[in-house]
């Protein structure tokens, strides 16, 4: 089952509702498309034998017509003749054919009212069909440029994680040499206590020098982060 079950509901519906309760507004587009493309032809199909109908009713409107007047002649015939009873029998005749008339021109009549409902609204499912059809057009252009953005802000998010992540190896290899050389101090020598004085005099120092890179490093960052969040 489609979008829509009946005419009225196509031209009476709300297409900017519709698409903004739709998971995927590209797909219902197409479903409202199809399916007032099919009604527009069951409608086209319908003022066609409404005009059909049209056509055989008058000519059988204008045969009866005819026929009346003929009736008519006739009676008035008998009469001039003195016939009386056949003047009477025209006239019955007359009568029976111009009410058979009549109701073929109710018939008529009512089918033209169809006709011209049908071709209002053919008109106004002819608007709703380029309504649908201009939004179908802006949501595959919308859906273009989103996929465009969308593959474009991740090539760019994947370039500052690889760049990010460079860095950080940089800055942790760096700090693995400093921490290298404490423990080099240690390699080779006495574990006197002028030794243990010297090595922590001497871890001091290369820790005073690892604060001072981490923070060297942490500065370095932080106008980095600043752009990258702005």
């Amino acid at each position: 089952m489609g979008i829509f079950t009946r005419f009225s509901d196509i031209v009476n519906s709300n297409i900017n509702a519709i698409l903004d309760k739709a998971e995927d507004p590209e797909k219902i587009v197409r479903l409202m498309i199809q399916e007032m493309e099919d009604t527009l032809v069951e409608v086209r199909s319908a003022a066609a034998r409404s005009i059909a109908d049209k056509k055989d009713l008058n000519r059988k409107l204008e045969l009866l017509e005819r026929e009346t007047a003929e009736w008519e002649s006739k009676a008035e015939l008998a009469i001039r003749k003195g016939r009386e009873d056949l003047a009477k029998a025209a006239l019955v005749e007359k009568s029976r054919v111009s009410s058979a008339a009549d109701i073929i021109k109710t018939d008529y009549l009512a089918i033209d009212e169809g006709l011209s409902k049908l071709n209002d609204d053919i008109g106004r499912l002819e608007s709703k069909l380029q309504d649908a059809k201009a939004r179908q057009k802006s949501l595959l252009a919308r859906h273009k440029t989103a996929t465009s953005r969308l593959a474009a802000r991740k090539k760019i998010h994947d370039y500052k994680i690889d760049d990010a992540m460079v860095r950080f190896e940089q800055y942790t290899r760096r700090i693995d040499d400093v921490e290298g050389r404490i423990e080099a101090y240690d390699l080779g020598l006495p574990k006197d206590l002028n030794h243990e004085f010297a090595s922590l005099e001497a871890e001091e120092s290369v820790a005073e020098e690892l604060r001072d890179l981490k923070q060297k490093v942490a500065a370095a960052d932080a106008p980095k982060s600043a752009v990258n969040e702005s």
